[in-house]
């Protein structure tokens, strides 16, 4: 059993994210292996809690992946630690717009069965801090209060003012945080710039966080607080439950001999797109494809001027290639390089900022010209959750596949579809989008492959055809 705990705030901006990673650096400090975790698809902040722990931060996501797996991709992620810390999102009870608890920080916590800390942001407030945390610790009966964080107190009266209201309340006072300049972390057009890309700085403002939570944090009681949580009865999920064993790929990959007969097999290589403009993805992706039989190789379109030796696919995840615009478009070697890839007809899944390099050009910057699309920046925030169908067959999924999705931009790309769509979209509004031509899937729409295992499988089955 791992230790556990959630922590939860009230609604946006209260200080989840400092606390959250503050306590998991700080946990490490102390000697502690702590597996990170976030609630809902946000990329961007397991980046700071990865830089914190030394351990891929996972995300937890019942409306992409299903409440089924929620414990199952925890228990994955954890295996091996002596605690795990899961950030929420957004107000402790927000979930899916239209779909109640769905989605919700509330939600994963009963699914884990952790206890909650919830972080109140107290700047303007005395007595009725204690109103508020017996509004949340009461609404739901199965969601467990284990305690409060009060966030920018001004000063020791004020601090006494709120411990005197919350004793009242019977939820304990397990740290107080200053009001005090923020933490460096610096925000742009889709939230925090994430860690590839100043990372020297985010080491800095990680350790500013841990510096934070163990000044005005009383660890042992939040460790006390997260061994008490419960058993979990779900086994933990294994990419290889869905996949081939790697030493016994499918017969497609079978087949896929380095040259001529006699020679041993190799696993087909699967290129996928990494460094500061490509930092979108999950990382349950890479151990997916890496169960279906494929060598999984990362590389950096800002840096490579060509893909792996013996790439037979490719992946590039979401991003921001629109900031490195100019980087991308003056790599022509690697722009080539993938252009022949795709037009070979090999397989390439391309999501998001993969759809913005496959167009002709990216705010007037020529870009890998794969697709006959433009793309540009948009001053729309497209953002949400979308429920997909898949119209066209591809080489991530068979007509008619059902799945759910999100989406996290502020680009358009113009058509929005290619003469064969790749999605067509149910949720919020009835759209097609996307394009599928030869062996290219390229869509704005983000996706959790747990929830669909035969993708990876899919996928890299038309590598080795």
């Amino acid at each position: 059993m791992v230790a556990r705990l959630v922590i939860a705030a009230p609604s946006s901006g209260s200080g989840k994210t400092t606390v959250a990673t503050g306590l998991m650096a700080a946990f490490v400090a102390a000697g502690l292996a702590v597996s990170p975790h976030k609630v809902g698809p946000d990329y961007i902040d397991p980046g700071y809690h990865t830089l914190a722990t030394g351990r891929p931060g996972r995300n937890l996501d019942a409306f992409l992946c299903g409440t089924e797996l929620i414990a199952p991709l925890f228990a994955h992620g954890a295996a091996g630690c002596d605690v795990a810390v899961v950030e929420g999102v957004m107000g402790l009870y927000d979930g899916a717009a239209g779909a109640g608890e769905l989605a919700s920080t509330a939600q994963v916590a009963k699914l884990l069965r952790a206890p909650v800390v919830l972080v109140v942001d107290a700047s303007s407030q005395s007595r009725s801090v204690a109103a508020l945390v017996h509004g949340f610790a009461s609404w739901d009966p199965q969601v467990r209060i284990g305690g409060v964080i009060l966030n920018k107190v001004g000063s020791d009266r004020h601090e006494e003012l709120l411990r005197e209201a919350l004793e009242e309340s019977g939820v304990p006072v397990l740290g107080v945080l200053r009001r005090a300049a923020p933490v460096e972390t610096p925000s742009r057009h889709l939230g925090l710039v994430p860690v590839a890309e100043r990372r020297a700085d985010a080491v800095a403002s990680v350790a500013a966080m841990a510096a934070q939570v163990r000044g005005g944090c009383d660890l042992e009681a939040l460790l006390a607080l997260a061994r008490s949580a419960p058993g979990l009865p779900d086994a933990a999920w294994n990419p290889l439950g869905s996949a081939p064993d790697p030493a016994s790929p499918s017969p497609a990959v079978q087949e896929f001999s380095a040259s001529g007969a006699g020679n041993p097999r190799r696993r087909p290589v699967v290129a996928v797109a990494g460094g500061a403009a490509f930092t979108f993805s999950y990382a349950e992706h890479g151990e997916l494809l890496t169960a279906a039989g494929a060598d999984v190789v990362t590389f950096d379109p800002l840096r490579d001027e060509q893909l792996p030796d013996g790439t037979s696919g490719l992946v590039i995840g979401g991003g921001f290639p629109e900031v490195y615009a100019p980087e991308l478009s003056a790599n022509e070697a690697l722009r080539k390089g993938v252009a022949d890839l795709a037009h070979s007809g090999a397989p390439v899944a391309a999501e998001c900022a993969g759809l913005l390099y496959l167009s002709r050009a990216l705010d007037g910057l020529p870009m890998c010209g794969v697709l006959d699309a433009e793309a540009r920046m948009s001053e729309r925030l497209t953002l949400g959750y979308r429920e997909a169908v898949a119209v066209s067959d591809s080489v991530l999924a068979a007509a008619g596949t059902r799945l759910n999705g999100h989406e996290f931009h502020r680009t358009v790309v113009e058509p929005v579809a290619g003469p064969a769509p790749a999605w067509g979209m149910h949720r919020p509004e009835r759209r097609v989008e996307g394009y599928v031509q030869q062996g290219v899937h390229a869509s704005y729409l983000h996706t959790h492959w747990a929830s669909q295992p035969g993708t990876a499988r899919r996928f890299v089955e038309r590598c080795g055809a």
